[in-house]
């Protein structure tokens, strides 16, 4: 008998707007800006990556690029994308 497998997405598990923003402040904590891309990348194809490029003003196909591996999103696009989830971006003195 053979056991399937499937790749683990972490967007499966992130089901609620809590979820998402507990999943994004963990990666900008104790990740480097890749991570957090990579975070903002899954945490769009948890809302629907359609539902957050139409709401940051971009094509779908856009944000997908932008949030790739390979991309490299501009400051605005990723402001853009935060505020599409439901956030803001602030700077907090430690």
């Amino acid at each position: 008998m053979s056991i399937k497998t499937k790749p683990f997405d972490v967007a499966e598990y992130l089901e609620t707007d809590d979820d998402i923003w507990e999943f994004l402040a963990e990666a900008l904590a104790t990740g480097t800006t890749s991570d957090f891309i990579h975070a903002l990348n899954t945490a769009a194809r948890a809302k629907g990556m359609t539902e957050v490029a139409r709401q940051a003003g971009v094509t779908r196909a856009s944000l997908y690029k932008s949030l790739s591996a390979e991309g490299n999103p501009r400051f605005e696009t990723i402001s853009k994308i935060v505020e599409a989830l439901g956030g803001h971006l602030s700077v907090v003195k430690q």
